[in-house]
């Protein structure tokens, strides 16, 4: 509700009070201020996208930080008054728990972006060789995942029962592992350890679609040593890294 609040509050203008969007604003909530534009402007700034980005409850009001992103098409503002890309708005109100009818307080409140938090220390630290053995096996895994999945041969890197289900519109001419990580030593080596063995990874990958642009990307998986060879056992989209203890098995991002 809180982004389709501002979304409308964005659009809406003071000056035109018969207008659908001041209509649709008033219904949610029927005091607030609206903007005003001066009669040269030919149309309301819209928000490309808006997102609730944060939410704080208290005992009887919450208040939603929205972010509002502006349309990277629209003209370039003067160098004078640059519009930033992304706005934030605080709305606050009261209501919507059990079901109950949901206030909005009043106007927005343009606020600062919300803090970032650190990024935690990598929990891969060992560099996997060019040319080493898992190197080679999650740059061949990498290309056939991108390439179409099972049709491609993907089931030949994977462990005994794990099925990926891999994306089949990815548009990638080309697929370059930038470099692997891991978070044990086992994983470096220029031959395949032990059956058994295992390590987490962190693969950073760049798609070339057929336009040209190179797309950076990450992935994390448990990779596991079998006759001879490297096989992924675990699939996970992503780069958070994962909190300490958390059990390996878990894949995600079509991976089961």
């Amino acid at each position: 509700m809180a982004e389709m609040f501002v979304d409308l509050w964005l659009r809406a203008d003071a000056a035109n009070p018969d207008s659908s969007v001041t209509a649709a604003v008033r219904s949610l909530a029927p005091q607030v201020d609206l903007p005003q534009r001066p009669r040269s402007t030919d149309a309301a700034p819209t928000a490309a996208r808006v997102v609730a980005v944060r939410t704080s409850v208290g005992a009887d009001a919450w208040t939603v930080v929205v972010a509002a992103i502006r349309d990277q098409s629209e003209p370039a503002a003067a160098a004078s008054s640059p519009v930033p890309p992304v706005r934030f708005y605080a709305v606050s109100g009261s209501g919507g728990k059990d079901g109950q009818p949901v206030t909005v307080g009043g106007a927005p409140a343009e606020v600062a972006a919300p803090d970032a938090v650190p990024v935690p220390a990598s929990q891969f630290p060992t560099r996997v060789p060019a040319g080493a053995a898992l190197e080679t096996s999650l740059g061949e895994f990498v290309r056939s995942y991108l390439s179409g999945g099972q049709g491609a041969g993907l089931e030949r890197y994977l462990s005994p029962g794990l099925r990926v289900s891999a994306p089949k519109a990815a548009p990638y001419a080309r697929v370059d592992v930038e470099n692997v990580v891991a978070d044990a030593a086992v994983a470096a080596g220029a031959a395949v350890p032990a059956d058994g063995s295992k390590a987490q990874v962190q693969i950073r990958v760049i798609g070339e679609d057929r336009q040209g642009v190179r797309w950076p990307l990450l992935y994390r998986a448990e990779v596991t040593a079998r006759a001879g060879r490297w096989e992924v056992s675990a699939l996970e989209a992503g780069v958070t890294e994962p909190p300490a203890g958390t059990a390996s098995s878990a894949v995600s991002a079509g991976a089961r």
